[in-house]
């Protein structure tokens, strides 16, 4: 039997991510989220900042459908979030590449079948995947250690290969949790520019950080959170990396 993507729901003005009045609380008078208006646009490159808890990583789970809002509604490829059942979600999940604080990396997999997961459930020729593979883990360094198993690396190794994996199938969007957090200086300028890259391939691309030179080097747009309320949203100064 052969499954048939869901037919998709266009949002008003083509975005591929909108956002409209989203409020999400996991405990009655506390809130996660608090009516989050916003739109993302096709190769748009958008910096999610704030302090620890101010809703940055809740609101990434929102777009890729991992948690539900209480209220609003979120249109992603042409999807309402709130409806999403069964098949729609993974079918909606293969053209999303995310990028998890905790890396989620199967630890009895070697580090190529890791990162070529994402093309095998497309459906992709062996040749095609470890082609493929092969050349994003050269990218982020790694391609030497593509027959390692996860345990054997560093931590700030195990972020790229989680980064590799997130890219490897040229998603629509892009998002990433602290993608940099256990890396040093250098090695952080090398992915971020893997990342900014995707952008200017047409992915959308949300990166949640900390970092504030981070969002100064690149002057991308930037929306900062405070309990789960927008408090700015700062548009790009057109200042390249």
């Amino acid at each position: 039997m052969t499954l048939r993507e869901p037919q998709t729901v266009g949002s008003a003005d083509g975005s591929p991510v909108r956002m409209y009045h989203v409020t999400k609380s996991f405990l009655a008078g506390t809130f996660a989220l608090h009516d989050v208006s916003l739109s993302f646009e096709r190769g748009e490159f958008v910096f999610l900042t704030g302090s620890s808890g101010a809703g940055k990583t809740t609101l990434l789970k929102h777009l890729f459908a991992a948690e539900r809002p209480n209220e609003g509604q979120i249109l992603v490829l042409g999807r309402n979030i709130a409806r999403l059942e069964g098949a729609a979600i993974p079918y909606l999940r293969r053209r999303i590449g995310v990028v998890f604080q905790d890396f989620k990396l199967l630890q009895n997999r070697t580090i190529e079948e890791n990162v070529g997961m994402a093309l095998d459930v497309l459906g992709t020729s062996r040749r095609q995947t470890r082609t493929r593979t092969f050349q994003v883990l050269k990218q982020v360094g790694l391609h030497h250690r593509r027959l390692h198993k996860p345990v054997s690396l560093s931590g700030g190794e195990q972020q790229r290969v989680a980064i590799a994996r997130a890219l490897v199938n040229q998603p629509e969007i892009l998002l990433a949790d602290e993608p940099t957090g256990n890396l040093d200086p250098e090695l952080t300028i090398e992915i971020m520019d893997l990342i900014a890259d995707a952008a200017t391939r047409g992915a959308t691309v949300i990166v949640a950080t900390h970092d504030l030179s981070l969002i100064e080097r690149y002057g991308k747009r930037t929306i900062r959170l405070e309990e789960g309320r927008v408090v700015e949203d700062k548009p790009a100064t057109g200042r390249a990396a």
